[in-house]
């Protein structure tokens, strides 16, 4: 049986390094080495970080795994946390070298499982643990998740509003990273920077109907950036009902609702008249108010002008923040399936208004077509998250990018109702 040389230990190093010697592992009955029971290699692994227990790795530098053997290489390597958290590395395509690819956490305990084979197949095997050090600063970056827990429409965005602004292109992309929406049935999903404290993350498509959804950070001891480090965040669970989805086409004066792909209820409505149009596009309830007073300075319409008012409103679904809502409006019946005359919300009688009301939830999904009004816009006034196309949207994240639609595809994929 050949001998393997002993490691050389290699000091003063800025990073921490493992120097992983192949070994030969002894054949099988058969004598073929790849059927071998992995050799220990202990005797073959020098690691230059903590010399005792009493000495912790430092998380701000990276973890680097090396062959000192020619002939052997290093066939894979695995680095996890106590909470189950991989470090994302890259192997050399010789096998030479493996190193982090994403910071370690702070003040963590990590285990270390290293693959190797010999010149001849040979496999050889390495299990080591070794801890992290506490963060020098600690300026803790934590998030909120949103919305609150519960079951929504299947159009409802994930939010997350970090506690501290984050510009860098590389933090973001740490920041996101550790960002982990799980559903189930599973879907294709993204976030989005909506600005430096707040991302929205939304599907390709609609959620599945009857979906559980699960919000975590991993960012707990992650480093960010200078005297920046992740702190702990609560995670979220949320539900999704059955696939709601309202269209009101403008031109035709109606509001039909579909319940998962059905047609359930149509109704003859009025949307905003010339100056004051409904917009297109798609948006998502924001809540429901079954009382509201309405006034026309609230939009800027001045008190005693010709278009000004002061109106009690019943069953009120709201769509924006500035105050689009799906309301009963007994004024306009004589209107409703023939014209256009509100100020931009979409009318209905009190009885249908009342339903309407009674059947859609938060999440749920109005889209207007049709209209002579401005596309909803995606951000700031509600959730237009839909409005962009799905290349638009990964654009807006520090991980994945896409071709840029043309101005006509993108406008004609924001009018263009969704299926239902």
């Amino acid at each position: 049986m050949s001998t393997h040389p002993r490691p050389r230990t290699v000091a003063g190093c800025t990073l921490m390094v493992i120097a992983l010697c192949a070994g030969v592992a002894s054949c099988s009955s058969d004598g073929d080495p790849l059927s071998a029971r992995p050799y220990d290699a202990a005797d073959q692994i020098a690691f230059s970080g903590p010399s005792d227990d009493a000495k912790k790795a430092d998380p701000d530098k990276p973890l680097e795994i090396t062959s000192e053997d020619s002939d052997g290489r290093i066939t894979d390597v695995t680095v996890v946390d106590a909470t189950g958290r991989h470090v994302a590395g890259e192997l050399s395509a010789d096998g030479s070298r493996w190193h982090s690819t994403e910071p370690l956490a702070a003040d963590a305990h990590y285990t270390v499982r290293v693959s190797t084979e010999d010149e001849d197949g040979a496999p050889g095997r390495k299990v080591f643990t070794f801890d992290t050090g506490k963060p020098t600063a600690n300026k803790a970056l934590t998030v909120a998740f949103g919305p609150k827990a519960g079951t929504y429409g299947v159009g409802q965005p994930v939010t997350a509003e970090l506690s501290k602004p984050v510009k860098d292109p590389r933090q973001r992309a740490i920041v996101e990273r550790a960002l982990k929406v799980d559903s189930l049935p599973a879907v294709d999903g993204a976030w989005h920077w909506v600005d430096d404290k707040k991302l929205h993350y939304r599907p390709k498509e609609y959620w599945p109907a009857h979906a559980t959804i699960s919000v975590r950070s991993n960012l707990d001891g992650i480093k960010v950036g200078d005297n920046l480090w992740g702190g702990t965040s609560k995670p979220l669970e949320l539900k999704t009902g059955d696939r709601v989805i309202a269209v009101t086409d403008a031109a035709s004066h109606s509001l039909t609702l579909y319940k998962n792909g059905e047609e359930v209820n149509k109704f003859p409505v009025t949307t905003g008249k010339p100056g004051f149009e409904t917009r297109n596009g798609i948006k998502v309830v924001l809540g429901k108010e079954q009382f509201v007073r309405m006034r026309s300075t609230s939009i800027g319409i001045a008190a005693g002008s010709a278009d000004s008012y002061d109106l009690p409103v019943y069953w009120a679904t709201r769509v924006t923040w500035s105050g689009e809502y799906v309301h009963a409006a007994p004024w306009s019946v004589g209107s409703q399936g023939y014209a256009n005359v509100s100020h931009g919300c979409t009318g209905m009688s009190t009885s249908n208004a009342e339903w309407f009301f009674e059947h859609v939830r938060e999440g749920d999904i109005v889209q207007v077509v049709n209209s002579n009004g401005d596309t909803m816009e995606p951000f700031g006034n509600g959730f237009g998250d839909w409005n962009l196309t799905w290349t638009k949207w990964r654009q807006g994240s520090s991980l994945t990018s896409g071709a840029a639609d043309t101005p006509n595809q993108a406008q004609k994929a924001r009018l263009r109702p969704q299926s239902v």
